[in-house]
């Protein structure tokens, strides 16, 4: 099985050019990650000032995830044909200028362009990044490297509103574009004069027929989820023919992959390892937690509670600290291999779970900040223990030639159940909200004592009718929200038992890799 993927050399650093190479990756990393949240916040400021509509204005967030999930299965394939090192690189370097482009554009369709480009540069970098890193570090300290890419790819995310909303309120939403420049002329510049390539590159043909398939399929998928609930899922016809062309292009790209071509672009066998395909498969319900619960959040605490989106940011934040502040003694004990990092997982999933239903009693719309930070802390505390004993599991199960398509394949799962998860809560929250206040509205009578009280306060049946279907709307916005929180923490305990398909560890870091294909 090893010689499907190539010889790899031993590429691992100390030092000073360890500590060098480590910050370029981690400042890469959070280049990317931190383009999936921070976007977010400053979009309705974008719209504004570039004269978009919502519609549109959608476009620059899906427009950079539809590009971005199309390269993420195909970084294993260029780093092989090019070299981990030029690739990454050039990554770095164009999703920096497309970041810039994106910084000056005057209008929302060039901004649409710009965003797309930055996907196809910003697709791979996290996927690279994680496998570089595990390379970068000597075999013994697998645990340690992994922590310090969970700092970037689970704490990214999760600042991302904090600095997003802060930088739009204070300064203007075109620098949440242009802090991107710095971090990315230093990332370039260590990795193209430090960073060694584990394999030499080699003139591997492009299997179009396979890279086209792919495009259609998960470029199809992502659209839909995207914008399926906007456009009334499949009562729409473009929505249905998009979800017949996503299954038939994916079924396709399966087919063709793993029968009809001898050099696949993506190498599905690579499933045959059991540690990959139980690592994808909570990488998918992570991505559906972390990224569900940082939509959702800020919406109810500035749509309904009236937080500026600095505070909504902030109370964000305070689950990305606890998920620092606990992360490195994750990764003694987990990297140490004296403790079942099934347990860790186990216990991280529970914490979530608990997390959201807690917050989902909690939820009113008479909330302050104070009452809602301890569901964060918890959150943060099982978001901890969960993405460097999972990185751990899989990366010491396999041998270093896997390691590029084990992490392409885990961020593409973190990534598809992020976007899984948002549409289906964001579809939960709608419908959910129409139903409650279809229920409430049922009571508004004549009779209804309330309604009553009202007309007397205010002297007038229309006033009091139109303060009563304010209150009933804020009322189901509410309810809609806490459903919302309880069907998450449902989701985390009802995928929980995945945690037992990932194969047990067998030995400490040090010793020789235990392949599993059980």
């Amino acid at each position: 099985m090893a010689a499907q993927f190539g010889a790899a050399k031993d590429v691992s650093e100390s030092g000073s050019r360890l500590i060098l190479i480590t910050i370029g990756i981690m400042a890469a990393t959070l280049m990317q990650t931190l383009d999936t949240t921070i976007v977010n916040v400053a979009l309705p400021t974008i719209q504004g000032n570039l004269g978009a509509s919502q519609d549109q204005g959608a476009w620059v967030v899906t427009g950079y995830i539809i590009s971005a999930v199309i390269v993420i299965p195909l970084t294993p394939w260029l780093q092989a044909r090019f070299g981990r090192r030029q690739y990454y690189a050039t990554a770095i370097i164009g999703f920096t200028i497309a970041s810039m482009l994106c910084g000056t554009a005057s209008s929302i369709g060039s901004l649409i362009v710009y965003r797309i480009i930055q996907g196809l540069f910003g697709g791979g970098l996290v996927a690279t990044g994680q496998a570089s890193l595990r390379d970068t570090f000597p075999r013994h300290l697998l645990g340690a490297s992994q922590a310090v890419f969970a700092l970037g790819a689970i704490v990214g995310p999760s600042v991302g509103p904090t600095i997003g909303g802060w930088l739009t309120d204070n300064v203007s939403w075109n620098w949440v574009f242009y802090i991107n420049l710095l971090p990315g002329i230093f990332a370039a510049i260590v990795i193209l004069t430090m960073m060694r390539n584990p394999t030499d590159p080699k003139p591997i043909p492009v299997d179009a027929m396979g890279l086209s398939l792919l495009a259609i399929g998960l470029g199809s998928l992502q659209y839909i989820l995207d914008e399926g609930q906007r456009n009334d899922w499949f009562s729409d016809p473009l929505i249905r023919a998009l979800g017949f062309t996503s299954v038939l292009g994916i079924v396709a790209f399966i087919v063709w992959e793993l029968w009809g071509t001898k050099r696949p672009i993506v190498d599905l066998r690579v499933f045959k390892y059991r540690a990959i395909a139980a690592g994808s498969a909570l990488g998918f319900v992570i991505g559906c937690v972390l990224f569900g619960a940082t939509v959702i959040l800020p919406q109810y605490v500035q749509g309904v509670l009236g937080f500026t989106a600095t505070l909504s940011g902030e109370l964000i934040f305070v689950r990305a600290a606890f998920i620092a502040l606990l992360t490195p003694f994750i990764a003694r004990v987990a990297g140490s291999g004296r403790i079942d990092t099934r347990i860790l997982l186990v216990t991280g999933f529970m914490l979530i779970g608990v997390s959201q239903i807690w917050l989902g009693f909690l939820t009113t719309s008479q909330n302050d900040f104070a009452s809602l930070v301890g569901p964060a802390v918890m959150a943060g505390v099982g978001l901890g223990l969960l993405f460097v004993p999972i990185s751990i599991a899989v990366l010491s199960a396999i041998p270093p030639e896997a390691v590029p398509k084990a992490t392409a394949f885990q961020a593409l799962s973190l990534q598809l159940g992020g976007s899984f998860g948002t549409a289906g809560l964001i579809t939960l929250l709608a419908r959910r909200a129409a139903f409650h206040q279809t229920v409430l509205a049922s009571d508004a009578t004549p009779s209804n004592i309330a309604l009553q009280q009202l007309q007397q306060q205010l002297h007038s049946v229309t006033s009091a009718v139109m303060t009563l279907y304010q209150q009933i709307a804020v009322q189901a916005t509410v309810m809609a929200y806490a459903d919302a929180q309880w069907a998450l923490g449902a989701l985390t305990f009802v995928l929980l038992p995945l945690v037992f398909v990932l194969p047990r560890r067998r030995k400490g870091p040090s010793a020789p890799v235990h392949v599993s294909m059980e």
